[in-house]
């Protein structure tokens, strides 16, 4: 009995629990400070994501103390997914668009933010990849000779046909 959970991502799960809503706090604060410097459609958008980033964080760390912990693939596949399909891209946006006018501590708070979920990228797909192969270890069935199905039908055919008379 292996254990296939990750005590480095395990880690940077607990690490980002506490401080995701720092980097929130600070977003939120930063945002509401340059709110009126914005254009309309930089507002919308900024508004936008805190709300999808805010949601997907909460749903994405359950999955991720699921998945790790409890060596559920199902949990951590969509950890590994939600980080490197929604949320990776949203702060790497947040981080490098022009138009958003960020403030050093944004900055700082994003790229911070950004290690992180590059880390779990990382650590979640090893881990991943080291439970779906113990899985296929453990349901691969030996090689047995399994009977050929069609070859049955042909003999039960053979034979009933041996016995009719022309």
């Amino acid at each position: 009995n292996e254990i296939l959970t990750s005590l480095p991502l395990q880690m940077s799960l607990y690490f980002n629990v506490y401080y995701f809503p720092f980097w929130w706090i600070c977003t939120v604060v930063m945002l509401h400070l340059k709110y009126l410097a914005l254009s309309d459609y930089c507002k919308f958008i900024l508004v936008a994501i805190m709300i999808v980033a805010s949601l997907v964080e909460v749903i994405r760390l359950y999955l991720g103390y699921m998945g790790n912990l409890q060596e559920k693939v199902p949990e951590l596949a969509g950890f590994w997914l939600l980080t490197l399909l929604l949320q990776l891209p949203i702060i790497i946006f947040l981080l490098f668009k022009e138009g958003l006018k960020n403030q050093p501590l944004e900055q700082a708070v994003h790229t911070i933010f950004a290690l992180f979920l590059s880390f779990q990228v990382i650590t979640a797909f090893v881990t991943l990849k080291r439970m779906v192969n113990k899985l296929a270890t453990h349901f691969r069935l030996e090689e047995l000779p399994v009977p050929d199905f069609y070859s049955l039908g042909k003999e039960e055919r053979a034979v009933s046909m041996a016995g009719r008379a022309p």
